[in-house]
């Protein structure tokens, strides 16, 4: 509840137009409804669950919101860019929050399936928001400035074994996120990166509520996951104005359960 009064009360982003990629559910859902709440435009992007989609777009305070359809890893990002622009008249504000998880041990896995994983894996997680990075850049240069807001893994420093691909995509994404800081502060565009750890969302609840969960919870002397909303509220601040110097920065949101040094 403390989030969402929190959220209410932001009005950094009045008329500013956000896209939020992979909005339809977990801490994309919760990104869209804090920036609505503090008075940005969003474009509630989603690969195939238009229902939640909707379901989000349906919900979020204020108007001028959009619904936005692309399959990051099938080359759509730049279809998705121009839609978004179109949709709101300007994007100010980029969060790359859209990823997939697949499970590739490397002992038990056909070369077939392994390289299918990780081609599958580096286009959405990877390449989508590099394309969607490039084709939204120029606009924001042209209007002046904007935000870019990253959203990785604590699996790109700590490891995935079961899930390489994965690991291997968050590493190479906060790598992006900071040479496009340096590229782009002198534009006027910050560009920023969240590394969280377990979060309560669907995509972590087989994991969670498996026979794994209390290890995994257990992993932060907090004693639980984060929530969609407290991931939100950081990619929220990172985008605030005054967070200017944040840029290159990889916040970990991870509960202190693996603490990098």
């Amino acid at each position: 509840m403390r989030t969402r009064e929190y959220a209410a009360s932001v009005t950094e982003f009045d008329g500013q137009g956000v896209l939020v990629t992979g909005a339809s559910r977990g801490i994309g859902r919760a990104i869209a409804e804090q920036f609505a709440a503090g008075g940005a435009r969003v474009a509630v992007h989603y690969a195939n669950d238009e229902r939640s989609a909707r379901e989000v777009l349906d919900g979020l305070p204020g108007a001028g919101h959009a619904l936005v359809r692309a399959d990051l890893g099938g080359g759509e990002a730049r279809d998705l860019a121009a839609r978004s622009l179109d949709e709101l008249g300007r994007v100010d504000v980029l969060v790359n929050n859209a990823g997939i998880y697949e499970g590739h041990p490397v002992l038990t896995t056909s070369a077939e399936d392994w390289e299918a994983s990780w081609q599958r894996t580096m286009a959405t997680n990877l390449f989508g928001p590099a394309d969607l990075i490039h084709a939204i850049v120029p606009h924001m240069v042209e209007r002046g400035g904007g935000r870019i807001v990253n959203v990785t893994s604590r699996g790109a420093f700590r490891g995935e074994p079961d899930h390489a691909a994965y690991g291997a995509s968050k590493a190479a994404l906060n790598s992006l996120s900071q040479s496009m800081a340096k590229a782009l502060a002198p534009h006027g565009i910050y560009v920023t990166a969240v590394a969280p750890g377990f979060v309560e969302t669907d995509m972590a609840a087989p994991y969670l509520d498996g026979p794994e969960g209390a290890a995994i919870t257990a992993q932060s002397p907090m004693g639980r996951a984060a929530s969609a909303e407290e991931i939100a509220r950081v990619v929220v601040f990172l985008a605030a104005p005054g967070a200017e110097s944040t840029t290159g920065t990889i916040v970990d949101v991870n509960g202190a359960s693996y603490l990098r040094t």
